[in-house]
């Protein structure tokens, strides 16, 4: 006996099948619009994606040499500065470019084969890969330039830079939904954060801190990850303070209440 099939149930699967191979593709050209947005216009193109965070931190290191002796960990100001600085830079790139996917790609948006998760998606995708890049290609050309005396631990470095991926995502998420139904949030989230660099341990170590600025900062998942950081480019360095179920509790928790209020108020979002 021959099977019967609902027509409304082949079209139903076909339009899945499609939306399957639609996704991809248009993932791929979202990244390749914003490349060519952000670094096809400026002379150098991708060269300042490292020459910005190089800066950074030969400031810092400049800056404190003057100041310090020798670097609260190794020898190497550079090293010491880029083991706080990157993974920092890293979250904070995404998170930025995750609560503006919706903004950035708002007149594309209005396609039904473009949807929201695939804006999200591409910026997401492209800051980590380049965020990855310039991390790998700073930290080996001070390797090179400096005798640092140390032992990298691929480990904690790879966990490092992952769990600043995610907390960028689940933050940035979060902010989406919330500057799109609020625009003063974005003001407003800007001013909070600004003491965030050097609350993230950046420039010093949790260990020398006082008590009670050790008790306040455990709460912020970036000082976690600095630590977490350093702890796989020092061989000394322990890092007991750092909670990796901490950090991806706070980061999973940001990122399902951003992605249920942005599905939810996605049209609202869209037409403010």
């Amino acid at each position: 006996m021959s099977e019967i099939t609902d027509p409304r149930h082949r079209g139903a699967k076909l339009k899945r099948v499609n939306r399957s191979f639609a996704a991809p593709r248009s993932i791929i050209a979202l990244i390749l619009r914003e490349m060519s947005s952000r670094y096809g216009r400026s002379p150098g193109g991708y060269i300042w994606a490292i020459l910005e965070p190089l800066g950074a931190i030969l400031v810092l290191s400049v800056g404190f040499s003057l100041l310090l002796r020798a670097p609260s960990l190794g020898n190497s100001f550079l090293l010491f500065y880029a083991s706080g600085f990157l993974p920092f830079q890293l979250y904070l790139s995404i998170s930025n470019a995750a609560a503006r996917c919706i903004t950035f790609s708002k007149s594309l948006l209005f396609y039904p084969a473009v949807t929201w998760i695939d804006a999200l998606l591409a910026r997401v995708i492209l800051n980590t890969l380049t965020g990855m890049l310039v991390s790998y290609i700073l930290l080996t050309a001070i390797f090179i330039a400096t005798d640092t005396g140390t032992a990298l631990s691929i480990g904690p470095i790879a966990q490092a830079l992952g769990l600043g991926v995610l907390v960028g995502i689940g933050v940035g998420a979060l902010n989406c939904a919330i500057m799109g139904l609020f625009s003063p949030w974005e003001q407003i989230w800007s001013i909070i954060t600004r003491p965030l660099f050097i609350a993230s341990g950046v420039i010093f170590l949790y260990e020398d801190l006082p008590p009670l600025a050790q008790s306040i900062l455990w709460w912020n998942p970036l000082m976690h990850i600095t630590g977490l950081m350093r702890r796989g480019i020092y061989s000394t360095y322990n890092a007991t303070y750092v909670s990796i179920p901490y950090v991806t509790l706070v980061s999973m928790i940001c990122l399902a209440l951003g992605l249920m209020l942005v599905r939810r108020h996605y049209r609202t979002i869209l037409n403010n």
